[in-house]
């Protein structure tokens, strides 16, 4: 077994070798995965500037374009021509306990490490602050510096974009499905990823029950709102500072991340129940076209 699981990762070195890149310097730096002749992609939170370096596992300093980020969603694609070979993407459906390769950079090479997938549809919060859901959880070692490198099948393909650490020996990847695909493709065309907001920042609901309370008012469950853009499309729905948000959609909400879920999955707009003082009421918040 351990002589067959050698042999795998020794091919699969050899056909990743020089596909995965540095990118960035310093405390800010990490890797990237090279994946057309033009085409690079690495994690948001990687990238700082307009013009970021690119390090080659041979040892070359190019400097690439950043051709379209998704803050919200960690990713990042990059215009320059590596010179060097290019990782194809798996179509195979990614399923726990399926053997995967992590690809990295290490000082004098390439760095390939052995997991497994432990879990999938794991969420994380991206550098905008917003969770991000469905990744892939796994326990090839990475080491700092790997987040936008890559996780790999024992073909060789690409099956995900490492990210992050989650502690416990557990690592996290953004699946590079056909969803993630059409994101980059849409980011290298120069096109902008918007997701639904409704203009508001909230308190959790712990701090809501206590504020309620030392006013004289009854200590419900919910998220209480801090802030209301005055252009966004909560203020024109009719929402104020102070009011307690206890349903979107007939769905209870206590957690923010209910409510960004919810947001998520809305369409075109939600209905919010709140509480003002102490009367309820239902507002509909459209969202804004485009």
């Amino acid at each position: 077994m351990l002589e067959e699981l050698s042999t795998t990762a020794q091919e699969v070195a050899k056909r990743t070798e020089g596909a995965v890149v540095r990118v960035g310097g310093g405390r800010r730096g990490g890797s990237a995965i090279v994946v057309s002749d033009r085409r690079v992609l690495t994690n948001a939170h990687n990238i700082d500037d307009d013009v970021v370096s690119v390090r080659t596992v041979d040892g070359r300093v190019l400097e690439a374009t950043v051709g379209g980020v998704d803050v919200d969603g960690d990713l990042a694609v990059l215009e320059v021509e590596t010179g060097g070979p290019a990782l194809s993407f798996s179509d195979a459906e990614v399923s726990i306990g399926r053997p995967v390769f992590a690809i990295g950079v290490a000082h004098r090479g390439a760095r390939v490490t052995f997991g497994l997938v432990s879990g999938v549809g794991a969420a994380f919060r991206g550098p905008g602050g917003r969770r991000i859901n469905g990744s892939i959880e796994h326990t090839a070692p990475m080491a700092p510096g790997s987040s936008g490198s890559a996780l790999v099948d024992a073909g060789g393909q690409l099956v995900g974009l490492n990210t992050s650490r989650r502690g416990g020996g557990f690592y996290l990847a953004l699946p590079t499905d056909a969803a993630f695909r059409a994101r980059v493709d849409r980011l290298a065309a120069g096109e902008r990823i918007e997701r639904p907001r409704i203009g508001i920042s909230i308190v959790p609901s712990w701090v809501a029950q206590r504020m309620r309370g030392a006013v004289g008012l009854d200590r419900r469950d919910g998220l209480l709102v801090r802030e209301v853009d005055p252009d966004g499309p909560a203020s024109r729905a009719g929402l104020a500072v102070g009011d307690l948000l206890v349903a979107v959609d007939d769905h209870a909400v206590d957690d923010p991340d209910e409510l960004a879920d919810a947001i998520e999955a809305a369409t075109t707009g939600l209905d919010v129940k709140i509480v003002r003082g102490d009367r309820e009421m239902t507002l509909t918040v459209q969202f804004d076209e485009g």
